[in-house]
Formats: structure tokens, sequence, C-alpha cells
């Protein structure tokens, strides 16, 4: 056994499950194939590069990725500080500025005297040293093929697609409005004529395109029957409920965008002073503010069909788009046969996973398997036992259920229902996320 860990992959698990083994006094090679070779969806040479959205989603407690975040600042988590040094406003979420994200985590890494980075593409898995493979689900063609030859045909793929970046200063402030769900909403006709008179709340999380009945109806229309690129190539594929494209939710039903990504609940449409039809919310994307994604707007469309749709969208018939909506191949393992709680795999116990290839769908939640197989890595390299997190904790549920054989198995996030009950039966749901919110933090202080 080589007295080194080798991690393939560069991104989120990849980086902290590197950051905690050099933390322990070991040395790690971590090899990342940027800018050698980049996969259909990354664009820089930074490690921890964010592709999707720039949220980490909600910070607070009551909810599963909240806790999950919590528990790691607890126990010694590398990312999720750096994630909230370069936070962007984003209400009671943990959004930040991905450029400056990914900036800071190289920095850290290349700057770390246990860590010697390798700008590389691995195409063998070692098979005489401790390996975390962190390929993430954008794993290249051949060394798919590797982890194919190693577990067999247990290997499953869906596809993902990547919401649209617009520009701040081409979206129209004389119909969009800065403000957070519910700030706006007045209960009484008679508050939205003195509501009207206040300045815009710049300081405000996102910025809102409200739509009226006839705007919404048009949009809908475009979007069903806009061009998808390589549909094709798509159309019989498995794409996952978590990052549904829109048009594909769209034709679920008129109203479906309604009651998802385009809910109007707790705004107010400043043209008119009452709930609009419909609201698409853009989130600030970089700290400076100069760009905004499309949030919920995961889209296949072709490019030109992208500036077309979305060009209908209230307040966004002059936007520049920086950056389109993109599809791409995603690629996990059936990590419920072939892997431990500890991310180890079974049938090779000096072979580690870690991030979305194992199955854990979201940014916290890759973050929070490259921390335990990290851990696990290097206890396994000085002779330590494993530690295997408890289920009342979300880092310990969500470890538990990718390693627990299932027969339909599809990428899961951090979520309550993964977690044991409540010893008492309680209806109000806020105030039961608070109890086991409570339960999982006094957990972690054994």
């Amino acid at each position: 056994m080589k007295d080194y860990i080798t991690v393939i992959g560069g991104g989120l698990a990849g980086t902290e499950a590197a950051l905690q083994i050099a933390k322990r006094g070991i040395k790690v090679k971590l090899y990342e194939m940027k800018p050698v070779k980049f996969s259909e969806a990354h664009s820089n040479n930074n490690l921890a590069e964010i592709v999707c959205s720039n949220s980490f989603k909600s910070n607070l407690l009551t909810n599963a990725c909240g806790l999950l975040k919590e528990e790691l600042r607890i126990l010694g988590s590398e990312l999720i500080p750096i994630a909230d040094s370069v936070a962007v406003p984003a209400g009671q979420a943990l959004a930040v500025d991905r450029e400056k994200f990914s900036e800071a985590v190289t920095r850290i890494v290349e700057e770390n005297e246990n860590i010697e980075v390798i700008r590389e593409e691995v195409t063998e898995i070692p098979e005489d040293e401790l390996v975390i493979v962190a390929t993430g689900p954008l794993t290249s063609d051949i060394f798919a093929k590797r982890i194919k030859e190693l577990i067999g045909e247990e290997s499953l793929a869906f596809y993902d697609a990547v919401a649209p970046l617009i520009e701040k200063d081409s979206i129209d402030m004389n119909i969009a409005f800065y403000g957070n769900r519910y700030d706006q909403e007045r209960a009484k006709d008679e508050d939205v004529e003195e509501w009207l008179k206040r300045p815009k709340q710049e300081e405000a999380s996102y910025i809102n395109l409200p739509m009226n009945k006839e705007e919404y109806i048009e949009f809908y229309n475009e979007l069903i029957n806009a061009e998808v690129a390589h549909l094709h190539e798509f159309e019989k594929r498995e794409i996952f409920e978590g990052c549904m494209p829109i048009e594909i939710m769209a034709k679920r039903g008129e109203d479906t965008l309604r009651y998802g990504p385009l809910k109007p609940v707790g705004f107010t449409d400043i043209r008119t002073g009452y709930r609009p039809y419909a609201v698409v919310q853009l989130r600030q994307d970089n700290s400076e503010g100069t760009l905004y994604n499309m949030v919920g707007f995961q889209t296949n469309l072709k490019f030109g069909e992208q500036k077309r749709v979305f060009s209908k969208i209230p307040g966004l018939a002059n936007a520049n788009f920086v950056k389109y909506g993109v599809m791409h191949r995603n690629t996990y393992i059936n990590s419920t046969k072939l892997l431990d709680s500890t991310y180890n795999l079974k049938k090779n116990n000096n072979i580690f996973f870690a991030g979305q290839i194992t199955g854990v769908e979201g940014y916290v939640e890759s973050i929070s398997s490259g921390f335990v197989a990290g851990i696990n890595a290097a206890n396994k390299l000085k002779g330590k036992s494993p530690i295997i997190y408890d289920r009342n904790n979300v880092i310990g549920a969500l470890a538990e259920y990718i390693s627990t054989e299932k027969e339909d198995f599809e990428p899961m996030n951090a979520n309550f229902g993964i977690l044991p009950e409540l010893p008492e039966k309680i209806k109000d749901k806020k105030e039961r996320y608070q109890k086991i919110a409570y339960r999982s933090l006094k957990n972690l202080k054994k």
C-alpha cells in the first residue's frame, strides 16, 4: 500500500475529500483533467467549478439541506465555510459567487503542502493504492468504461439541464422588481397605493418578472412548441426530476409551471398592485450583482429558441443572455448494491466513491459524501476504524440511503424523509422539522 491517497476528480466532492485527508497529515495526489480536457458542461480551469446553479439551497434548519450544511460546519467541512465567505444575497438560501468560490477552493487546495494537483485525465483505476473516485456525473467516456469494468453493469445514467445567465443591465426594471417571496404581498387593497410609492429595495435577493394571464399563456404556448436541441438523442433517456427541463415540465399541463418555478404566491405585480398570474424569478449569480440566473429554467432548447422564447417574458424583451442553458449526460453508479455507508466499494476496499457519481444529488450532498469518504480513506490508511455517521443526522442518513439495497434507485437530495421519525407525532411540519433538527445537532455534540 502506498503512503498517499489518490483522489480522481477535482470537483466539490474531490476537493473536500482531498482537504480532509491532507488535514490528517496524509499526502494526496489530486487528479483533475481540466484544462487538458473539458466535459460538455465545464468551462474554466478552476477546481470545484459549479455548473448548474449558484445556489447551495436553504440555510434554515427546518430545511434538510440547511441542516446538512450546519452539520458540516460543526464537523469541520472545508468547503462550506468557503461558500459562506463568498455568499451573494439569496434570502434564506446560501448562494455563492461561483467564480470566486472556485477560485478560492483552487487557491486553498494548491497551497496545501500535502496536496499535489495533477492536471491530466486518468484512464485507469490504480490497484495498489487507496483511491477515491470523485469524477462526478460528467465522468469522461474512457474512465466511465473503466468504472464499468470494475463494477460490472451496475452503472446507470440520466440527463441533466442547466439554466441560462442574464446581464442585469439588460433587464427592464420598469416591469421587474426586487423582492423576496411574501415581502411584497399585501392583504388589503388600501395598502397597495402606499406600497407602490416605496423605493425599490435593491438589497433584496431576487429580481421578479410578473406575468398576467395573457402574457403567461403566450409564453407557455411558445415554450411547449419551441425547438429542442438533440431531441432524438435525449427523448429516449431518463431525465432526473430534480433538474427537469422547463419545456418538459410545461408539457405536463398548462398550470404546472404556476405551481412550480413560476409560482406567483407571495408577490404583487407593480403594474397592477395585485398578485400576478405567474412570476419568473432571477437570482443573483455573482457578488458584483451584474449577472442573474433564471431560477428553475433548466432547459434543452436550442440557443436561438431560448433567446426567442425567454425574451417574451415581461422584462426580458432586450435581455442579453451571457450563457444559454444546456443539457448533458450525468452518470452515477448503483451505490445501493456497491457501496457501504462510508462510500467504500464493497468488492474492493481500496476504492471509495464520492460525489454525484454515487447518486447523492446536490452541491452540499456532494461535499458531504467527499467529507465522509475522505475521512474514512485517511482512517483506512492509518489502520483506524471507519467512522459511520448516525442516521439521525442528515450526513449519516444520506450515506445510509445510498448504501441500502433497493430495486429502484435514482439520485437523492437531502430531505427529512430519509431520517428516522420522531417518537411523537407532530402535525405541524415546521415544528416537526425543528425538532428533528434539534435532535440532529444534539446528536452531533456526542
